[in-house]
């Protein structure tokens, strides 16, 4: 009876540790820039391999032997491919292609293709990754190889496709869809069609149709091999999970060892010279649970995929000691230095690292990825280069029993150069000059380990209060888990000025770079806590108009295609828009700092976007807003209130920069647009979507910026208004953006809440977007844009507008200025 209530008693109390952890989406390990990302996606730390926040696999990989028997606790065995046919990301194979409808029997082997053109793969639009150029609707690729041995296990067609595809092995249907992927995938190709492959002869062809957007194929074949037999690593037992603003937090039972494991990106937003330091530390704190002493050894791996666009590329690699530090470095050998840009790409220049302090028990190697079980035992013959390698550190940490040793091992990665702006390549801010040494970073990192550690906890408890503060304690996990995401979606470095810019990378979305309508739904969380960083999003923009290289009497979209900052590469303007969202922006950046400065730095810009928005933004045309995945709108009433709070944003600086002139006038222009937008959006019990089409609703969150800046344009009943009509049409997961779908951003309904004037209704908004957080299905970065119905993802991932969820804090923070 008594062994059955401590049974019960330590069920019930492992139940309550996972009832205390933290849900996410996923799970931020390794945070610093858009190619600097690593993400656990799974619950379990052990369950599944980590990734970088595009999907792909960069594997860390943690185990820990106690007394002879082997528990890993961080990472797991991806999908290991053998290649049979290369892809275009391996070798640029040549095959036959035309743009022209082919006749009948293209598919088959015996078809006559010698009046095709030759290329090289990949095909498509982005000339910075394909070698063959394709801007057509159609394109029919023909590829022949043979297959020196037909003695193979599962088979998949490795393929990248934008948009329709049709593929065809020997003349048999091996994959067909309506859409785009545009990333590799490994589809199942059936016994069936296996069985007819030749030594000799066959043919690989594929169809693909370009109908919006980017255009790409490219395809190989590649093996599954058995899986190894014989592994005798358990799993360790995962207690829970935590997550803060810095840190996420793993506790695990391995046999007769408490392990816990410490994650911290130390993204100090008042701190810049560690913010921009791309070092990352991993704590393993380990102590005894029953009271004995046990033999510890420690192992951490690292994938050289971290450093490589695709797990296909060369790799050169170096173990050495430097200034107390025993150190792994990998690259690729290629090091295209910002040669690639796009959105679904990891960088592959560079290097990454992995440190630990030196000692006697350190042994470090590399090997291939393999067998788990084999990594303790450190090859003597270290691999110098190859594909897909692993940086291996065993640490023998001796007898541990009830005091707790503490191993900490560093993560770093030093790009070179980071951006190219307006054609200079920039540098990273932590080493502008160019002198400094990324061994230097890491001794440094190390040196402070714990003095940061302090500031992190700081920096942690600060977010975590001032969102208790805001809005409760759901919307604060809301703040903590959006922290890390947010900033490691931009680059920090210096223009050739001198000038700061935080450069966000669109994510998921089209890879744009300083995308104006990007920056300002992130724009609460730095406008809160760092203002003059908040500057360095802004601030490439206004030197692109004021240059002279982008001569619109509005900002542009984007300053080009991430890395590459030479000039907007979105195909359509968003005049409106953006001209709003600058202005709006930069009387917050004054209302934050408390005086116009910064205004003063961009007036006469400011005046040609205040004088455009009072002719064109009451009633805007025909065009796109922010919410470009929704379609053109005219007449678009959330956008019209945007111009017009961004006028009063006008005032406001006009008035503080003693120009009374300016601020009368635009102040009447404002005020004027006020009356007839009410009258216009009117409808009923609530205002519209577009002044034409009543019936209509949408989310006014724009509204807020009226509210936050204490402009006091737009009367209260407006606010009322809608609060109380969009508490009618929630769902399961959050406030649908319009009435045109069910599908939302989550970032917009935070700033909707806002306008709500008590906090009932501000957490009746707020409590869908936490259900969604923590019980959506999509495992990936958190998606700002998805569906209320049932909380799964539509599209976007790992954005930095997740740094909107701050609006609330923004609020408070400004509510004495």
């Amino acid at each position: 009876m008594k062994k059955l209530f401590v049974l019960c008693f330590l069920i019930v109390n492992c139940w309550l540790g996972f009832a205390q952890s933290s849900k996410a989406p996923a799970y931020p390990l390794i945070t610093h820039d858009p190619y600097f990302s690593i993400w656990s996606t799974t619950d379990e730390l052990a369950a599944s391999p980590t990734k970088h926040w595009t999907g792909a696999d960069q594997s860390l990989i943690g185990m820990i032997k106690v007394d002879g028997e082997t528990y890993r606790f961080l990472g797991n065995v991806g999908k290991m491919y053998k290649t049979i046919l290369p892809a275009g990301d391996e070798v640029n194979y040549e095959a036959a292609y035309t743009e022209d409808q082919p006749a009948e029997g293209w598919i088959s082997a015996g078809f006559d293709d010698s009046q095709w053109k030759k290329g090289k793969a990949p095909f498509g639009d982005n000339l910075s990754v394909v070698k063959t150029k394709w801007l057509s609707k159609n394109i029919w690729m023909r590829r022949k190889f043979a297959v020196g041995d037909l003695n193979l296990n599962n088979l998949f067609l490795k393929l990248s496709h934008d948009d329709d595809v049709e593929a065809y092995l020997n003349g048999d249907l091996v994959y067909k869809r309506v859409g785009w992927t545009n990333k590799y995938i490994y589809l199942p190709i059936s016994d069936d069609i296996k069985s007819k492959l030749r030594k000799d002869d066959n043919i690989l062809a594929i169809h693909v149709i370009n109908n919006v957007g980017g255009a790409m194929l490219d395809a190989g074949i590649v093996e599954e091999p058995k899986a190894a037999t014989g592994n005798t690593v358990q799993t360790a037992i995962q207690n829970s999970v935590q997550l803060n603003a810095t840190q996420t937090i793993y506790d695990f039972t391995c046999g007769k060892v408490n392990l816990s494991l410490t994650f911290t990106s130390p993204l100090l937003i008042n701190n810049l010279a560690i913010l921009a330091r791309p070092v990352s530390y991993i704590s393993a704190k380990i102590k005894s649970t029953d009271g004995a002493s046990h033999d510890v050894q420690l192992y951490f791996g690292a994938s050289t995929d971290i450093a490589a666009n695709t797990p296909t590329q060369a790799m050169t690699t170096q173990q050495y000691t430097s200034r107390g530090l025993s150190i792994l470095k990998a690259g690729t050998v290629e090091q295209p230095i910002l040669q690639k840009k796009g959105d679904d790409l990891r960088i592959d220049w560079g290097y990454m690292y992995v440190a630990v302090p030196s000692a006697a028990g350190v042994k470090q190697s590399v090997t291939e990825d393999g067998d788990a079980s084999k990594l303790f035992m450190p090859s003597a013959n270290n691999l110098k280069g190859g594909k897909h390698l692993l940086l291996g550190t065993v640490v023998s940490l001796g007898k541990i029993g009830t005091t707790v040793k503490e191993q900490l091992i560093l993560m770093g990665y030093d790009d070179l150069y980071s951006i190219q702006y307006f054609k200079t390549n920039l540098r990273p801010y932590w080493n502008q000059s160019g002198t400094v040494k990324f061994e230097q970073e890491l001794t440094q990192a190390a040196a402070d380990y714990k003095a940061t550690i302090k500031k992190c906890e700081v920096i942690n408890k600060m977010i975590h209060d001032d969102a208790v503060k805001a809005g409760g304690e759901e919307y604060a996990k809301l703040c903590e888990l959006a922290y890390r995401q947010s900033i490691a979606a931009h680059k920090l470095v210096k223009s050739p000025k001198g000038e700061l810019l935080l450069l966000s990378k669109e994510n998921f979305s089209n890879g744009s770079i300083n995308t104006v309508d990007v920056t300002y739904p992130s724009a609460p969380l730095y406008l809160a806590y760092n203002p003059q960083l908040f500057e360095g999003m802004l601030n490439g923009i206004f030197y692109y108009s004021e240059s002279g290289k982008w001569a619109k009497p509005y900002p542009s979209h984007d300053l080009g295609t991430y890395p590459i900052a030479n000039g907007q590469t979105y195909g359509e303007d968003m005049p409106v828009e953006e001209c709003g969202n600058m202005m709006a922006l930069t009387a917050a950046v004054c209302k934050a700092e408390g005086n116009v400065n910064y205004a003063k730095k961009h007036w006469k810009t400011l005046a040609i976007w205040a004088d455009y928005l009072s002719k064109e933004g009451l009633d805007p045309a025909l065009q796109l807003c922010t919410d470009d995945f929704a379609g053109h709108l005219a007449r678009n009433a959330n956008l019209s209130m945007k111009a017009i709070v961004a006028l009063g944003g006008y005032v406001q600086m006009a008035e503080k920069a003693g120009e009374q002139q300016t601020a009368a006038k635009y102040r009447s222009i404002t005020k004027d647009m006020v009356k007839k937008w009410m009258a216009m959006a009117e409808d009923g019990d609530h205002y519209s979507l577009t002044f034409n089409d009543k019936g209509t609703w949408s989310q006014k969150y724009n509204l807020v910026w009226d509210k936050v800046l204490k402009l006091n344009y737009f009367p209260k009943e407006v606010y009322e208004k809608e609060i109380k009509y969009y508490l009618t049409k929630q769902n399961e997961f959050g406030l649908p953006l319009d009435s045109r779908k069910t599908y939302t951003k989550s970032d917009w309904i935070i700033w909707t809440s806002v306008l709500a004037d008590n906090q009932k209704d501000f957490t009746a908004l707020v409590a869908p977007v936490y259900k969604y957080a923590t019980q959506t299905t999509s495992r990936v970065p958190i998606s700002d844009w998805h569906e209320t119905t049932d909380g799964k993802m539509v599209g976007f991932q790992a954005r930095s507008v997740v740094g909107g969820y701050f609006m609330k804090v923004l609020e408070m923070k400004l509510k004495n200025k």
